[in-house]
């Protein structure tokens, strides 16, 4: 979770290109490139790696 969150805290998105038909007529068909994104808050990023530490502390002292 810490390295996901720290991951995530660095690169808060991506994007991706995607081939969609624009027209299938018969044999004929025509294609268009469409790129999209995908986006998170670094907020999110925070909260994982928050409860990645927390979960390590937790696990520590019940060894003690």
């Amino acid at each position: 979770m810490i390295i996901l969150g720290i991951i995530m805290l660095v690169w808060t998105g991506f994007t991706y290109t995607k081939k969609e038909k624009i027209i299938d007529a018969g044999p004929i068909q025509i294609s268009a490139d469409r790129q999209k994104t995908v986006n998170w808050p670094p907020y999110v990023g925070a909260l994982l790696l928050a409860g990645g530490i927390v979960i390590i502390v937790v696990s520590k002292k019940d060894d003690v």
